[in-house]
Protein backbone atom coordinates (compact mmCIF):
# COMPACT_ATOMS: atom_id res chain seq x y z
CA UNK A 1 0.00 0.00 0.00
CA UNK A 2 1.32 3.07 -0.75
CA UNK A 3 1.86 5.91 1.74
CA UNK A 4 -0.49 9.08 1.29
CA UNK A 5 0.77 11.91 -0.99
CA UNK A 6 2.34 14.80 1.20
CA UNK A 7 0.60 17.83 0.95
CA UNK A 8 0.93 21.10 -1.39
CA UNK A 9 2.64 23.16 1.28
CA UNK A 10 5.29 19.95 1.64
CA UNK A 11 5.72 19.37 -1.87
CA UNK A 12 6.52 23.23 -2.86
CA UNK A 13 8.46 23.37 0.10
CA UNK A 14 11.91 25.14 -1.33
CA UNK A 15 14.90 23.84 -1.40
CA UNK A 16 17.09 26.37 -2.90
CA UNK A 17 18.28 29.88 -1.79
CA UNK A 18 16.75 31.75 -4.86
CA UNK A 19 13.30 29.48 -4.38
CA UNK A 20 12.89 31.16 -1.20
CA UNK A 21 10.85 34.80 -1.64
CA UNK A 22 10.09 37.68 0.14
CA UNK A 23 12.52 37.06 2.72
CA UNK A 24 16.10 39.13 2.44
CA UNK A 25 17.48 39.18 5.66
CA UNK A 26 17.02 34.95 5.72
CA UNK A 27 18.61 34.75 1.89
CA UNK A 28 21.06 36.38 2.79
CA UNK A 29 21.70 34.49 6.41
CA UNK A 30 21.80 31.31 3.72
CA UNK A 31 24.03 32.83 1.35
CA UNK A 32 26.27 33.28 4.56
CA UNK A 33 25.80 29.31 5.14
CA UNK A 34 26.49 28.26 1.58
CA UNK A 35 29.79 30.11 2.08
CA UNK A 36 30.53 28.38 4.79
CA UNK A 37 30.07 31.06 7.16
CA UNK A 38 27.98 29.16 9.43
CA UNK A 39 26.65 31.02 13.02
CA UNK A 40 23.53 30.04 15.20
CA UNK A 41 20.03 31.90 14.21
CA UNK A 42 16.71 32.36 15.46
CA UNK A 43 14.49 32.81 12.93
CA UNK A 44 10.81 34.94 13.96
CA UNK A 45 8.19 35.69 12.16
CA UNK A 46 4.58 34.31 12.17
CA UNK A 47 3.20 31.24 10.35
CA UNK A 48 3.67 30.60 7.33
CA UNK A 49 6.66 33.37 6.58
CA UNK A 50 8.92 30.40 5.83
CA UNK A 51 10.85 29.28 8.85
CA UNK A 52 11.03 26.02 8.15
CA UNK A 53 11.41 26.38 4.55
CA UNK A 54 14.84 28.25 5.29
CA UNK A 55 15.63 24.77 7.57
CA UNK A 56 15.09 22.70 4.67
CA UNK A 57 17.38 24.72 2.74
CA UNK A 58 20.16 24.27 5.36
CA UNK A 59 19.50 20.49 5.18
CA UNK A 60 20.02 20.48 1.55
CA UNK A 61 22.55 22.64 2.07
CA UNK A 62 24.77 20.30 4.73
CA UNK A 63 22.36 16.76 4.28
CA UNK A 64 25.01 14.67 6.53
CA UNK A 65 25.02 17.67 9.19
CA UNK A 66 21.87 18.69 9.83
CA UNK A 67 19.29 17.55 12.79
CA UNK A 68 15.89 18.61 13.42
CA UNK A 69 13.97 18.09 16.61
CA UNK A 70 10.39 19.39 17.67
CA UNK A 71 10.72 21.45 21.04
CA UNK A 72 7.50 19.63 21.98
CA UNK A 73 8.47 16.40 21.82
CA UNK A 74 12.57 16.68 22.36
CA UNK A 75 14.68 17.46 25.44
CA UNK A 76 18.27 18.99 25.83
CA UNK A 77 19.28 15.86 25.84
CA UNK A 78 18.65 14.57 22.62
CA UNK A 79 20.57 17.65 21.10
CA UNK A 80 23.80 16.89 23.48
CA UNK A 81 23.18 13.21 21.63
CA UNK A 82 23.85 14.77 17.93
CA UNK A 83 26.50 17.58 19.41
CA UNK A 84 29.66 15.36 18.46
CA UNK A 85 31.42 15.77 15.11
CA UNK A 86 29.29 14.81 12.28
CA UNK A 87 31.05 12.17 9.80
CA UNK A 88 31.81 14.80 7.62
CA UNK A 89 33.86 16.41 10.34
CA UNK A 90 31.99 19.48 10.51
CA UNK A 91 29.76 20.83 13.26
CA UNK A 92 26.40 19.66 13.33
CA UNK A 93 23.09 21.92 12.69
CA UNK A 94 20.27 21.26 15.54
CA UNK A 95 17.20 23.21 14.21
CA UNK A 96 14.84 23.34 17.02
CA UNK A 97 11.14 24.20 15.95
CA UNK A 98 9.28 26.21 18.24
CA UNK A 99 12.30 26.72 20.34
CA UNK A 100 10.01 29.27 22.64
CA UNK A 101 8.09 25.88 24.34
CA UNK A 102 11.47 25.04 25.76
CA UNK A 103 11.49 26.01 29.21
CA UNK A 104 13.82 28.72 31.04
CA UNK A 105 16.05 26.10 32.49
CA UNK A 106 16.33 24.03 28.94
CA UNK A 107 17.21 27.16 27.04
CA UNK A 108 19.85 27.96 29.85
CA UNK A 109 21.03 24.77 29.46
CA UNK A 110 21.70 25.15 25.57
CA UNK A 111 24.14 27.49 26.35
CA UNK A 112 27.16 26.36 26.90
CA UNK A 113 26.81 23.66 23.56
CA UNK A 114 26.09 27.00 21.61
CA UNK A 115 29.15 29.00 22.96
CA UNK A 116 31.57 26.68 22.58
CA UNK A 117 30.16 26.19 19.17
CA UNK A 118 29.44 22.31 20.07
CA UNK A 119 26.22 23.05 17.77
CA UNK A 120 24.90 25.60 15.12
CA UNK A 121 21.71 26.09 16.85
CA UNK A 122 18.36 27.25 14.11
CA UNK A 123 15.86 27.77 16.12
CA UNK A 124 12.21 28.86 14.85
CA UNK A 125 9.46 30.91 17.21
CA UNK A 126 6.46 32.99 16.27
CA UNK A 127 7.11 34.85 19.77
CA UNK A 128 8.94 37.87 20.34
CA UNK A 129 12.49 36.65 21.30
CA UNK A 130 12.68 38.74 23.71
CA UNK A 131 10.13 37.80 25.97
CA UNK A 132 9.94 34.05 24.46
CA UNK A 133 13.45 33.41 25.19
CA UNK A 134 16.36 34.25 27.77
CA UNK A 135 18.31 37.28 26.41
CA UNK A 136 21.46 35.14 26.93
CA UNK A 137 20.39 32.50 24.94
CA UNK A 138 19.70 35.57 22.46
CA UNK A 139 22.59 37.45 22.42
CA UNK A 140 24.38 33.90 21.55
CA UNK A 141 22.61 34.23 18.25
CA UNK A 142 21.27 36.16 15.29
CA UNK A 143 17.87 37.11 15.42
CA UNK A 144 16.40 36.87 11.68
CA UNK A 145 12.89 38.48 11.29
CA UNK A 146 10.67 37.21 8.63
CA UNK A 147 7.90 38.85 7.85
CA UNK A 148 4.32 38.30 6.53
CA UNK A 149 4.64 37.92 2.78
CA UNK A 150 2.65 40.44 0.90
CA UNK A 151 -0.03 39.83 -1.57
CA UNK A 152 1.93 39.95 -5.22
CA UNK A 153 4.22 37.14 -3.35
CA UNK A 154 1.77 34.98 -2.68
CA UNK A 155 0.12 35.07 -5.86
CA UNK A 156 3.93 34.41 -7.59
CA UNK A 157 3.74 31.22 -5.33
CA UNK A 158 0.35 30.14 -6.32
CA UNK A 159 1.10 30.36 -9.57
CA UNK A 160 4.65 29.03 -9.39
CA UNK A 161 2.61 25.70 -8.00
CA UNK A 162 0.28 25.77 -10.56
CA UNK A 163 3.11 25.62 -13.18
CA UNK A 164 5.08 23.15 -11.64
CA UNK A 165 3.08 20.64 -9.16
CA UNK A 166 2.81 17.36 -11.05
CA UNK A 167 -0.41 16.41 -9.03
CA UNK A 168 -1.93 19.97 -9.85
CA UNK A 169 -1.15 19.74 -13.46
CA UNK A 170 -2.35 15.93 -13.53
CA UNK A 171 -6.36 17.61 -12.33
CA UNK A 172 -6.51 19.53 -16.01
CA UNK A 173 -8.29 21.94 -14.48
CA UNK A 174 -7.81 26.35 -14.28
CA UNK A 175 -7.66 28.83 -11.64
CA UNK A 176 -8.79 32.41 -12.89
CA UNK A 177 -6.64 35.03 -11.76
CA UNK A 178 -9.17 36.58 -10.04
CA UNK A 179 -9.68 33.82 -7.93
CA UNK A 180 -5.87 33.39 -7.25
CA UNK A 181 -5.60 36.47 -5.99
CA UNK A 182 -8.14 35.95 -3.75
CA UNK A 183 -6.52 32.98 -2.19
CA UNK A 184 -3.36 35.27 -1.63
CA UNK A 185 -5.70 38.16 0.00
CA UNK A 186 -7.81 35.32 2.32
CA UNK A 187 -3.87 33.78 3.48
CA UNK A 188 -3.26 36.89 5.70
CA UNK A 189 0.78 36.91 4.57
CA UNK A 190 0.92 32.84 4.96
CA UNK A 191 2.41 30.96 2.12
CA UNK A 192 1.61 27.55 4.12
CA UNK A 193 -2.15 28.84 4.42
CA UNK A 194 -2.41 29.88 0.72
CA UNK A 195 -1.43 26.53 -0.70
CA UNK A 196 -3.21 24.58 1.39
CA UNK A 197 -6.46 26.98 0.21
CA UNK A 198 -5.18 26.40 -3.12
CA UNK A 199 -4.97 22.71 -3.17
CA UNK A 200 -8.47 22.31 -1.13
CA UNK A 201 -10.00 24.50 -3.77
CA UNK A 202 -8.41 21.94 -6.48
CA UNK A 203 -9.43 19.03 -5.62
CA UNK A 204 -12.94 19.70 -3.95
CA UNK A 205 -14.00 22.07 -6.12
CA UNK A 206 -15.53 19.95 -9.89
CA UNK A 207 -15.06 22.41 -12.46
CA UNK A 208 -13.01 22.86 -15.67
CA UNK A 209 -12.30 26.78 -14.50
CA UNK A 210 -12.48 27.86 -10.70
CA UNK A 211 -13.67 31.17 -10.41
CA UNK A 212 -14.23 33.23 -7.18
CA UNK A 213 -17.54 32.25 -6.82
CA UNK A 214 -16.47 29.06 -6.58
CA UNK A 215 -13.83 28.85 -3.23
CA UNK A 216 -16.00 31.78 -1.15
CA UNK A 217 -16.76 29.83 1.64
CA UNK A 218 -13.24 27.89 1.48
CA UNK A 219 -11.66 31.19 2.16
CA UNK A 220 -13.04 31.71 5.12
CA UNK A 221 -10.35 31.48 7.67
CA UNK A 222 -9.21 33.11 11.61
CA UNK A 223 -7.35 35.97 11.89
CA UNK A 224 -3.83 34.95 13.61
CA UNK A 225 -4.08 36.56 17.11
CA UNK A 226 -2.01 35.79 19.77
CA UNK A 227 -3.62 36.05 23.05
CA UNK A 228 -0.79 37.37 25.40
CA UNK A 229 2.48 37.46 22.50
CA UNK A 230 3.77 40.72 20.79
CA UNK A 231 0.18 40.52 18.60
CA UNK A 232 -1.61 40.82 21.57
CA UNK A 233 0.09 43.98 22.55
CA UNK A 234 0.87 45.48 18.79
CA UNK A 235 -3.30 45.47 17.89
CA UNK A 236 -4.02 47.57 21.48
CA UNK A 237 -1.00 49.91 21.13
CA UNK A 238 -2.17 50.58 17.45
CA UNK A 239 -5.45 51.05 18.75
CA UNK A 240 -4.74 53.31 21.65
CA UNK A 241 -2.15 55.29 20.06
CA UNK A 242 -4.97 56.00 17.00
CA UNK A 243 -7.06 57.34 19.67
CA UNK A 244 -4.80 59.45 21.15
CA UNK A 245 -4.31 60.77 17.29
CA UNK A 246 -7.66 61.17 17.17
CA UNK A 247 -7.99 59.34 14.17
CA UNK A 248 -11.89 57.75 14.37
CA UNK A 249 -11.36 55.61 11.03
CA UNK A 250 -8.19 54.33 12.68
CA UNK A 251 -9.31 53.49 16.00
CA UNK A 252 -12.85 51.44 14.71
CA UNK A 253 -10.18 49.38 11.87
CA UNK A 254 -8.04 48.32 14.99
CA UNK A 255 -10.80 47.84 17.28
CA UNK A 256 -12.62 45.48 14.52
CA UNK A 257 -9.31 43.84 14.03
CA UNK A 258 -9.13 42.64 18.09
CA UNK A 259 -12.43 41.66 17.73
CA UNK A 260 -12.30 39.34 14.82
CA UNK A 261 -9.79 38.19 15.95
CA UNK A 262 -11.33 37.26 18.97
CA UNK A 263 -9.64 39.38 21.55
CA UNK A 264 -10.83 39.04 25.29
CA UNK A 265 -13.70 42.28 24.91
CA UNK A 266 -13.00 43.34 28.72
CA UNK A 267 -9.25 43.52 27.72
CA UNK A 268 -10.23 46.26 25.08
CA UNK A 269 -12.56 47.84 28.12
CA UNK A 270 -9.69 47.83 30.05
CA UNK A 271 -7.79 49.72 27.56
CA UNK A 272 -10.56 52.38 26.97
CA UNK A 273 -11.22 53.25 30.60
CA UNK A 274 -7.41 54.07 30.63
CA UNK A 275 -7.13 56.28 27.71
CA UNK A 276 -10.90 58.13 29.11
CA UNK A 277 -7.91 59.01 32.58
CA UNK A 278 -4.89 59.18 30.51
CA UNK A 279 -5.43 61.05 27.49
CA UNK A 280 -8.74 62.70 27.56
CA UNK A 281 -8.76 63.30 31.56
CA UNK A 282 -10.87 66.47 33.14
CA UNK A 283 -10.77 67.62 28.88
CA UNK A 284 -13.75 65.93 28.57
CA UNK A 285 -14.86 63.88 31.98
CA UNK A 286 -17.94 62.73 30.02
CA UNK A 287 -15.28 60.04 28.26
CA UNK A 288 -14.52 57.98 31.92
CA UNK A 289 -18.37 57.49 31.77
CA UNK A 290 -18.82 56.44 28.78
CA UNK A 291 -15.94 53.54 29.27
CA UNK A 292 -17.59 52.13 32.15
CA UNK A 293 -20.91 52.37 30.48
CA UNK A 294 -18.88 50.37 27.63
CA UNK A 295 -18.50 47.58 30.03
CA UNK A 296 -21.76 47.74 31.97
CA UNK A 297 -23.13 47.56 28.37
CA UNK A 298 -21.08 44.72 27.14
CA UNK A 299 -21.60 42.72 30.18
CA UNK A 300 -25.46 42.91 30.14
CA UNK A 301 -25.92 42.57 26.29
CA UNK A 302 -22.60 39.98 25.61
CA UNK A 303 -21.31 39.14 22.34
CA UNK A 304 -21.93 39.72 19.07
CA UNK A 305 -24.40 42.81 20.33
CA UNK A 306 -22.64 44.15 22.37
CA UNK A 307 -19.95 44.81 20.54
CA UNK A 308 -21.26 48.40 19.08
CA UNK A 309 -20.81 49.41 22.60
CA UNK A 310 -17.55 49.17 21.87
CA UNK A 311 -17.26 50.58 18.73
CA UNK A 312 -19.44 53.92 19.79
CA UNK A 313 -17.43 54.57 22.99
CA UNK A 314 -13.86 54.16 20.22
CA UNK A 315 -15.11 56.64 18.20
CA UNK A 316 -16.94 59.11 21.11
CA UNK A 317 -12.61 58.49 22.36
CA UNK A 318 -10.76 59.25 19.18
CA UNK A 319 -13.54 62.48 18.89
CA UNK A 320 -13.05 64.13 22.40
CA UNK A 321 -10.59 66.64 23.01
CA UNK A 322 -7.46 65.18 24.86
CA UNK A 323 -5.31 66.53 27.68
CA UNK A 324 -2.75 64.12 29.66
CA UNK A 325 -3.00 66.86 32.41
CA UNK A 326 -4.16 64.07 34.96
CA UNK A 327 -1.63 61.96 33.74
CA UNK A 328 1.38 64.22 34.39
CA UNK A 329 0.09 65.08 37.47
CA UNK A 330 0.10 61.47 38.90
CA UNK A 331 3.77 61.35 37.94
CA UNK A 332 4.54 64.88 39.63
CA UNK A 333 2.70 63.71 43.02
CA UNK A 334 4.36 60.02 43.12
CA UNK A 335 8.09 61.80 42.01
CA UNK A 336 7.54 64.29 44.78
CA UNK A 337 6.57 61.95 47.25
CA UNK A 338 9.36 59.70 46.28
CA UNK A 339 12.04 62.87 46.39
CA UNK A 340 10.42 64.38 49.49
CA UNK A 341 9.33 60.85 52.14
CA UNK A 342 6.65 61.94 53.83
CA UNK A 343 6.44 65.67 55.88
CA UNK A 344 4.09 65.70 58.44
CA UNK A 345 0.45 66.85 57.78
CA UNK A 346 0.19 70.51 59.30
CA UNK A 347 -1.94 70.38 62.34
CA UNK A 348 -4.61 72.46 61.63
CA UNK A 349 -5.57 69.89 58.65
CA UNK A 350 -5.11 66.79 61.34
CA UNK A 351 -7.84 64.61 62.70
CA UNK A 352 -8.54 65.46 66.45
CA UNK A 353 -11.17 63.36 68.32
CA UNK A 354 -10.08 63.26 71.81
CA UNK A 355 -9.29 65.64 74.35
CA UNK A 356 -5.61 65.14 74.60
CA UNK A 357 -5.43 65.48 70.44
CA UNK A 358 -6.97 69.09 70.98
CA UNK A 359 -5.05 70.17 73.85
CA UNK A 360 -1.61 69.19 71.47
CA UNK A 361 -3.14 71.56 68.96
CA UNK A 362 -4.65 69.27 66.36
CA UNK A 363 -7.20 71.10 64.22
CA UNK A 364 -6.56 74.22 65.44
CA UNK A 365 -7.07 77.24 63.24
CA UNK A 366 -8.78 75.30 60.70
CA UNK A 367 -11.64 77.35 58.97
CA UNK A 368 -14.43 75.47 57.63
CA UNK A 369 -14.50 77.08 53.68
CA UNK A 370 -18.19 76.87 53.65
CA UNK A 371 -18.21 79.12 56.35
CA UNK A 372 -15.69 81.04 55.56
CA UNK A 373 -16.39 84.24 52.87
CA UNK A 374 -13.11 83.94 50.77
CA UNK A 375 -13.49 79.95 51.39
CA UNK A 376 -10.30 79.66 53.33
CA UNK A 377 -8.26 80.56 50.75
CA UNK A 378 -5.63 81.65 53.17
CA UNK A 379 -5.03 78.59 54.77
CA UNK A 380 -1.72 76.17 53.62
CA UNK A 381 -3.23 72.66 52.96
CA UNK A 382 0.28 70.96 51.76
CA UNK A 383 3.10 70.43 54.48
CA UNK A 384 4.84 73.24 55.03
CA UNK A 385 7.80 72.53 53.56
CA UNK A 386 6.00 71.79 50.04
CA UNK A 387 4.18 75.20 49.87
CA UNK A 388 3.53 76.66 46.66
CA UNK A 389 4.12 73.97 44.43
CA UNK A 390 1.55 73.43 41.25
CA UNK A 391 0.99 69.91 40.30
CA UNK A 392 -2.16 69.76 38.47
CA UNK A 393 -1.35 71.93 35.26
CA UNK A 394 -4.56 72.10 33.59
CA UNK A 395 -4.29 72.29 29.63
CA UNK A 396 -6.82 74.78 27.46
CA UNK A 397 -8.59 71.80 26.00
CA UNK A 398 -12.07 71.15 26.29
CA UNK A 399 -13.92 71.24 29.88
CA UNK A 400 -10.53 71.61 31.20
CA UNK A 401 -9.88 74.95 29.77
CA UNK A 402 -12.45 76.13 32.72
CA UNK A 403 -11.34 74.27 35.18
CA UNK A 404 -7.64 75.75 34.26
CA UNK A 405 -9.76 79.39 34.33
CA UNK A 406 -10.77 78.18 38.20
CA UNK A 407 -7.71 77.25 39.30
CA UNK A 408 -5.99 80.02 37.62
CA UNK A 409 -8.46 82.64 39.88
CA UNK A 410 -7.83 80.31 42.95
CA UNK A 411 -4.42 80.23 43.05
CA UNK A 412 -3.72 84.02 42.31
CA UNK A 413 -6.33 84.65 45.15
CA UNK A 414 -4.14 82.44 47.34
CA UNK A 415 -0.88 84.60 46.48
CA UNK A 416 -2.74 87.91 46.38
CA UNK A 417 -3.62 86.55 50.05
CA UNK A 418 -0.67 85.88 51.50
CA UNK A 419 1.98 85.74 49.32
CA UNK A 420 4.02 82.85 48.33
CA UNK A 421 3.41 81.08 51.61
CA UNK A 422 -0.27 79.71 53.01
CA UNK A 423 -0.65 80.67 56.33
CA UNK A 424 -0.22 77.63 58.97
CA UNK A 425 -2.18 78.38 61.75
CA UNK A 426 -0.19 77.65 65.19
CA UNK A 427 -1.15 77.40 68.58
Amino acid sequence: MKGQTPPLAFRRRPVRIEDLMGQEEASALLEDFSRGAVRSAILWGPPGSGKTSVASIIEHLFPEDFHAIQAVSSGVQEIRAVSKRSPSGKTPIVFIDEIHRFTRVQQDSLLPIVESAEVILVGATTENPSFALTPPLVSRTQVVLMKSLDVDTLVTILRSALEQDEILLSMNKQVADECIAAIARASDGDARAALNLLELAMTRIDKEVIEPGDIERLLKRPLYHDSSGEYHYDLISAFHKSVRAGDADASVYWLGRMLEAGEDRLFIVRRMIRIASEDIGLADPNALRMAVAARDAFTFVGSPEGELALYEVAIYLACAPKSNAVYLTEHRVRDLIRKTGTPEVPLHLRNAPTKLMRELGYGRGYIYPHDDYEGALDLAYMPESLGGLELYKPKDSGVEKRIKEILDARRKAQKAGSGSHRRHPRG
